[in-house]
């Protein structure tokens, strides 16, 4: 299993604490890229989606309604491999 496929598999097992550089990973490795940084928060897109993604450093870590954010558009646009 692969490094990426193992870190979405955690993410998806406890997405109540997930650390905020493990899910900036993931989301750069299905392809979204960075687009703007205000404060905490942080917003990734990639072309073809209409959702932005928005994750906010809370102590190093993202709340998870975030999370379920990121993990319903990769099943939504069935990014997950």
């Amino acid at each position: 299993m692969s490094k990426k496929k193992k870190l979405l598999e955690k993410i998806k097992n406890n997405p109540a604490n997930v650390r905020f550089c493990d899910i900036c990973k993931v989301a750069e490795s299905y392809g979204f890229k960075f687009k703007n940084q205000k404060g905490s928060h942080v917003t990734y897109g990639r072309e073809g989606i209409y959702e932005k993604l928005n994750f906010q450093d809370t102590n190093g870590n993202t709340p998870g309604y975030q999370v379920r954010q990121l993990l319903n558009i990769l099943e939504k646009y069935a990014l997950e491999d």
